[in-house]
């Protein structure tokens, strides 16, 4: 592999840039990327540093040092987690379909773990049905849901809920002297339902990431 330095240096030569505009470009201090080319500090740009470069350039990420393009993730890399055909109600609540995976998707295991503190074998996705959690969460969106160790870690955040056999993504908000919550909609539109008893409330996952078409 071609010395990352050098290719470094010699777009600089063909496209008439400095090495002061360049550092400034990836947020550091006016002498970095010289001092990087000439002395060797640091050993290797950071991994963003290497890829605002690259996309600046428009040349590969390996050619400033970056893993081959077409690396191959091992299946240890990645987490699979199950799409359920299933939808929780954004809204008056909904029954939910057959909980069986509609299909798969593959995380990366670290950014994965990041979001997760329990067994990433408890996780699964769900469709959004319903306007009462905009503007977090909207009708179609679909969230990540961790079903792993809700009663010992239950906190404020917005969580898959099942009342009367219906499932509902809602915020819940936790008073920690009376240990009762109130179950509320980020719509302002929709109610709140304050001080509900834990024991009345069939908490059935956090919400820890939403992913959403853009149209």
């Amino acid at each position: 592999m071609a010395d990352p330095r050098a290719a470094l240096q010699r777009l600089i030569d063909e496209r008439g840039e400095d090495y002061a505009s360049l550092s400034r470009l990836i947020g550091r201090n006016a002498a970095y990327v010289q001092q990087y080319i000439k002395r060797g500090v640091p050993k290797r740009l950071a991994e963003e540093d290497r890829r605002l470069l690259a996309r600046y350039f428009s040349v590969p990420d390996e050619l400033l040092g970056g893993p081959p393009a077409d690396a191959a993730r091992t299946e240890a890399d990645l987490i699979v987690v199950p799409r359920l055909d299933i939808e929780a109600a954004a809204g008056a609540g909904a029954i939910g379909g057959d909980e069986r995976p509609r299909a798969h998707f593959a995380f990366d295991q670290k950014w994965l773990r990041g979001l997760v503190q329990g067994d990433t074998q408890r996780l699964s996705i769900i469709r959004v049905e319903g306007d009462s959690m905009v503007p977090t969460l909207a009708d179609g969106d679909e969230i990540l849901v961790d079903c792993a160790g809700i009663g010992e870690r239950l906190r404020d955040g917005i969580y898959v809920l099942r009342i009367d056999e219906a499932l509902i993504v809602k915020r819940l908000a936790l008073n920690p002297s009376s240990r009762r919550v109130s179950i509320k909609s980020d719509n302002a539109a929709y109610p709140t339902w304050p001080e509900c008893e834990l024991d009345s409330i069939d908490v059935i996952g956090r919400v820890v990431w939403a992913g959403r078409r853009i149209t």
